[in-house]
């Protein structure tokens, strides 16, 4: 059966670039593709589903890479490669920017940048746009302006019929509200188009270090900021193994274990000095990395390390009352060595605020819950796995029961119907579009959802 229609590029087991496509972020996946197609252009993607459906191949779709699920991958099927969909439009006049499917999050905002704007994006740069907004799309400026899907203007995409549909509140307004956070069970999203807001070049940004001791104060005193934090001001509290090496952390602090306050302030300098204050008068801070600098030189500076084995999951808090703090702070302790991390992120303002018809559930949730184990030998994995695991259930008795797709990973993948309701307000809405927009369920691999006519398991 010929390509017909298909201009990009096929790469076969033994290609160089094939092996790049099957090497993803997570070195836990190995999955091996029989065919993977970089396209370039949206018919090409409408070429490569069309052969895969004549044919009876299994389908995954690539875009950025991060997949810690791996779902972008699939064994002996065929990868549909959209980093060669490259195009990159800033409108600095209607505050706007179209974004191909084959884009980072670093490189949107190097561009948008360039006339002081942004959207919220992910907080590690090298994410894939498409990816991380499907998913919902939680970033420093969220309290601000909302998820990166409530910023979603309108989408194209192509479906497993070979149409190419744009998605908006005017156009297929049901598959629109679906792609807010519904994952890649649609369509092969070719672009996205995002609102844009004045935000730096230059931003009030870095980390407050702490030492472990010091940690549970340190988060208390975040807990006591953010209940009166103004909406540009997005945090996150942290502990890790290690100190990054490519911060200018103190001498005496390196490769040791510490925490961190995370600080990204894009509103008047003033008030950002103020509230930099305000976290420091817990007198915990060991060191104060947090100065003025370009908001997308702090977006890539704390980048996640590839090539490590990756187990995440996710949690939502109602609140983080001291016991909950003393848990995290135990928890944190028994951290492999290694670029593990265990992250809270204060939500609300704008997140709550676009909760109402959210497909996304638990956006009231006032913290967000992420251990991200990393490792890097396989003789590690049930050691990695477990400690992902102890935290879960440690937190259990604070945990509201839904969960944020994005930081899900390991065991909770493939996701079962009582999962997805952990998600998503209105999973029955969701099985509907599914059936009217891939009936033939070609795309299942990210966060599966299930058809309408296929009933609760």
């Amino acid at each position: 059966m010929e390509l017909q229609g298909f201009h990009g590029e096929i790469y076969l087991p033994g290609d160089a670039p094939w092996e790049d496509a099957c090497t993803l972020f997570n070195a836990m996946v190995r999955r091996r593709p029989a065919m993977v197609a970089r396209c370039s252009t949206a018919d090409d993607v409408r070429a490569i589903v069309s052969y895969a459906l004549a044919s009876g191949i299994p389908l995954a779709v690539r875009g950025g890479g991060h997949s810690v699920t791996g779902a972008c991958l699939v064994d002996d099927g065929i990868v549909v490669d959209t980093r060669g969909i490259r195009d990159l439009e800033v409108d600095p006049v209607r505050r706007m920017v179209r974004v191909g499917a084959g884009l980072t999050w670093g490189e949107v905002d190097r561009a948008t940048q360039e006339y002081g704007l942004a959207t919220t994006g992910g907080r590690v740069s090298t994410t894939g746009v498409v990816g991380l907004t499907l998913g919902g799309g939680s970033g420093w400026l969220e309290r601000d302006f909302g998820l990166a899907c409530d910023n979603l203007i309108e989408a194209t995409l192509i479906t497993s019929d070979g149409d190419h549909l744009t998605a908006s509140a005017q156009q297929h307004p049901d598959l629109f509200w679906a792609l807010h956070g519904g994952g890649g069970n649609f369509g092969v999203v070719t672009s996205m188009t995002f609102r844009l807001h004045p935000v730096g070049p230059e931003v009030v940004a870095g980390l407050l270090l702490h030492e472990v001791a010091d940690a549970p104060k340190a988060l208390r005193r975040l807990r006591s900021v953010m209940t009166t934090a103004p909406r540009e001001l997005g945090a996150a509290f942290g502990w890790t193994t290690s100190a990054n090496d490519d911060l200018d952390v103190p001498a005496h602090l390196r490769g040791r274990p510490i925490a961190y306050t995370a600080f990204c302030h894009h509103g008047d300098p003033c008030a950002a000095e103020r509230d930099l204050i305000q976290l420091q008068e817990s007198g915990v801070v060991a060191a104060n990395l947090v100065g003025p600098v370009s908001y997308a030189d702090f977006q890539r500076g704390l980048n996640d390390p590839p090539g490590y084995r990756n187990w995440w999951t996710a949690d939502y808090l109602a609140d983080l009352p001291d016991a909950a703090i003393s848990t995290l702070s135990a928890l944190a302790e028994q951290m492999r060595p290694g670029p593990s991390q265990l992250l809270l992120v204060p939500w609300g303002k704008a997140v709550a605020e676009y909760s109402d018809g959210s497909l996304l559930r638990g956006r009231e949730s006032a913290w967000v819950v992420h251990p991200f184990s990393l490792w890097e030998h396989s003789c590690n994995d049930a050691d990695g796995i477990a400690w992902g695991h102890s935290v879960r259930d440690g937190l259990r008795p604070w945990s509201t029961g839904a969960t944020y797709l994005n930081f899900a990973g390991g065991d909770r993948v493939p996701l079962g119907h009582h999962d997805l309701g952990s998600a998503f307000e209105d999973l029955a809405r969701l099985e509907d579009v599914k059936t009217r927009y891939d009936g033939t369920d070609v795309f299942h691999g990210n966060h599966p959802v299930p058809q309408a006519s296929a009933g609760v398991p």
